[in-house]
């Protein structure tokens, strides 16, 4: 079973959620010819305090 992980900084609402899974299994299901019964998608909601870009943190 294909998994993605996806991870973000909090702030989508559970609809913007379901519909970034729904987005994203549809797209791998096309590219690969998997059967979306098939696909996880786990989504993580990482602080923006823990994130950082070009040696910076975010928060």
């Amino acid at each position: 079973m294909p998994l993605i992980q996806i991870s973000q900084t909090p702030g989508l609402s559970d609809e913007q959620k379901r519909a970034a899974i729904e987005a994203v299994t549809q797209a791998y299901c096309a590219a690969t010819g998997k059967s979306e019964s098939a696909v996880w998608v786990v989504m993580t909601d990482v602080p923006r305090a823990s994130w950082g870009v070009g040696g910076v943190p975010l928060g």
